[in-house]
């Protein structure tokens, strides 16, 4: 367990906490290219600040805060211009860097104007996403991890504003058992019920599998998290390879067909925004569509009753998460030796925060640009492997069940089967 003050130092992310500090030190997405399409300003809520995210007439992307620096209206319904955003009460305008270009009531040659500022800080478009950098400079760079430079790769993602402290989500990423637990005993239950039908549960039999072993280990980007369950050997790629967790909010799964990015972003002490960032390769054979924008779709919480959505599995993690309480208090916790990867990463962020705390740089900050052309992830090959017909009966009960791009998905990795079959055998 950990004392209130230990678990206060994790959670808490605003502006001169511990946390905060830490997490200030790294990247964050904010929003995709497509939304930025849609609308030119938009609200952004993380690290408990308040912004305004906007693109102006020419192209250039800013982030500003939310109150104009004259008289406090909200710049969510500034005006974009051809360079900066205009406030909507008086006409006061800022550039990308918080500079204010015009004051156009004040007389001609007032040099008030070059007195004032807003704050603002820099972003980068990346893989379809919009990142943000909050802390001290100088600026690290923009890490450029596989998926998100990778070619001949179809991506969409997956949202949703989850209702409770970010260490709640991440703690799951270090918990391999519980996918026995919840994931391998929930679905037959609802079936049980009739809320689920019997070919679901069914097809999610193989989560039931009872690990037989766990393992953790630190590498240069983060956590190895590895699991043996019954049926396999230290030789499969789940014991023997593993999967990532990219410090500090971050896990990578999959490979072969399918691959994705678990990130979560704190908003604040209470709310984390949660992105499935969705990467697919059908293979051979099959071209796949060009992208102008990432897709972005909204994932649900809750059922018409105000009860949580759980007839899919990452619904089931999001009712874990949230009640578990909005800062789920570990004083009162009993840990086993099942837990081993969660006080891992817990001493790993205590690490770090030290580091900071010394006026070092923590892991993935990123200041050379030969490391950082294409930076790659171990992860197993073969989880969504192709050659097993990936897996299709992962999109029913997965998140991709709510993304409008599934039959395209679909059509694609059918288009591949096709294809594999229309090989000549040698």
């Amino acid at each position: 367990m950990l004392s209130v003050q230990e678990n206060d130092r994790l959670t808490r992310v605003g502006p001169g906490t511990p946390m905060g500090e830490l997490m200030r030190r790294y990247w964050h997405p904010i929003a995709t290219t497509g939304q930025m399409a849609d609308e030119p300003t938009r609200a952004i809520r993380i690290l408990c600040e308040s912004l305004v995210l906007y693109k102006d007439r020419s192209g250039t992307l800013g982030l500003i805060q939310e109150s104009c620096p004259h008289r406090r209206v909200n710049l969510l319904y500034g005006i974009p211009e051809q360079h900066g955003l205009r406030c909507p009460y008086h006409g006061w305008l800022f550039d990308e860097t918080g500079r204010c270009l015009e004051m156009p009531a004040e007389a001609p040659d007032s040099t008030f104007k070059d007195r004032v500022t807003a704050l603002t800080y820099p972003v980068q478009e990346l893989g379809g996403l919009i990142w943000a950098y909050l802390g001290p400079e100088p600026v690290p760079l923009l890490p450029r991890w596989d998926l998100f430079v990778q070619d001949g790769l179809y991506r969409d993602a997956g949202a949703v504003v989850v209702p409770c402290n970010w260490l709640q989500l991440m703690e799951n990423s270090v918990d391999p058992v519980h996918l026995e637990h919840l994931h391998g005993n929930y679905f037959p239950y609802l079936a049980e019920r009739g809320v689920l039908s019997q070919e679901v549960a069914d097809a999610t039999r193989a989560l039931k599998r009872h690990h037989l072993k766990i393992g953790f280990d630190v590498f240069e980007y983060g956590i190895i998290k590895r699991r043996m369950v019954e049926g396999q050997t230290e030789e499969d790629q789940d014991w023997r390879v593993g999967h990532p967790l990219v410090f500090p909010y971050t896990m990578r799964m999959g490979g072969g067909g399918r691959a994705e990015f678990h990130i979560r972003v704190p908003m604040d002490d209470t709310h984390t925004w949660h992105l499935w960032y969705m990467c697919y390769n059908p293979g051979p054979g099959v071209e796949v569509p060009k992208q102008e924008t990432l897709p972005l779709w909204e994932v649900p919480l809750y059922e018409a009753d105000g009860s949580f959505v759980v007839d899919y599995a990452e619904g089931q993690d999001i009712m874990t998460w949230v009640t578990q309480g909005d800062i789920t208090n570990r004083s009162l916790e009993k840990l086993a030796e099942s837990d081993k990867g969660l006080i891992l990463y817990r001493r790993l962020l205590q690490q770090q925060l030290g580091i900071v705390e010394d006026g070092g740089d923590p892991i993935n900050v990123f200041r050379d640009p030969s490391r950082n052309q294409s930076i790659t992830l171990t992860h197993e090959e073969d989880r969504y492997n192709r050659s097993r017909g990936w897996n299709m009966e992962m999109l029913t009960f997965a998140v991709s069940r709510y993304s409008p791009n599934l039959e395209l998905i679909k059509g694609m990795f059918a288009g591949a089967a096709a294809a594999e079959e229309a090989q000549p055998l040698d």
